[in-house]
């Protein structure tokens, strides 16, 4: 007999048809199911299986105490996530305890920059847990920049526009492909760290990534400053072609 388990459900980008058949078996047979929003928004996780629950299913928003209320280096943002996490894992293992297998949805994939990642390391060695890989937003973006992010033997970075100015603009230079993400109120400072490092003709923004509203723009074309939290920048790789 299978044990309880807490399955991480990667749900993809924002397209319903990009999950895969894997995760949508799980989410339609799911029982309970948990994911994270901001108190008093419905989730993009959540939103993404609207219309795919079964009837009777029992939900847990997990609602973020903070989000950007409190910088990120201030040592109450970390004490905060961290009773949050702590929390989400009991309520969580309850469900557990009590015979119910949980599926977690999480936006994108569950291993890449994600909040579920929090709670696996929690949980792995006390409860089983199941990953879901799902299609990552990044992959949305490039898809949608209908160009390849990488040629040949192209070095793709990945890059938090969280990072200081100083780091930002050392690890522009490491890669050939470069994703930067977590835009936000980060913006000006990533423009101007590209234009630093020579990079803001080839800099391409992307604004929800196949989801409604889809935006693809050259970044010397962006006029504001303005940067939700589903938006990258891409530059794209030029390496080795056949």
């Amino acid at each position: 007999m299978t044990r309880p388990t807490v399955y991480g459900v990667g749900v993809g980008p924002g397209d319903p048809d990009l999950m895969s058949v894997r995760a949508a078996r799980l989410v339609g047979a799911a029982k309970v199911v948990a994911y994270f929003r901001k108190a008093g928004r419905a989730g993009h996780a959540r939103t993404i299986v609207d219309g795919l629950l079964a009837d009777g299913v029992v939900e847990e928003p997990l609602d973020y105490p903070v989000t950007t209320e409190i910088p990120l280096d201030d040592p109450a943002y970390a004490s905060t996530l961290r009773s949050f996490y702590e929390d989400c894992v009991a309520r969580l293992s309850a469900h557990v305890a009590q015979g119910r297998d949980v599926v977690v949805l999480c936006e994108g994939d569950p291993f890449l920059y994600g909040s579920f990642m929090h709670l696996y390391n929690r949980l792995v060695g006390h409860v089983p847990v199941v990953v879901v890989p799902g299609i990552s937003g990044m992959a949305a973006c490039w898809t949608a920049s209908g160009t390849p992010i990488t040629y040949g033997d192209d070095v793709l970075c990945v890059v938090p526009a969280t990072l200081n100015a100083t780091r930002l603009a050392e690890t522009l230079k490491a890669g050939d492909a470069i994703v930067i993400m977590k835009l936000g109120r980060n913006l000006p400072k990533v423009r101007r760290s590209l234009e630093a490092a020579g990079l803001i003709d080839r800099a391409v923004y992307v604004e929800r990534g196949a989801m409604a509203g889809e935006t693809v723009m050259r970044l010397a074309d962006k006029a504001d400053d303005q940067a939700p939290y589903f938006s990258m920048i891409l530059v794209h790789g030029q390496g080795r072609r056949p």
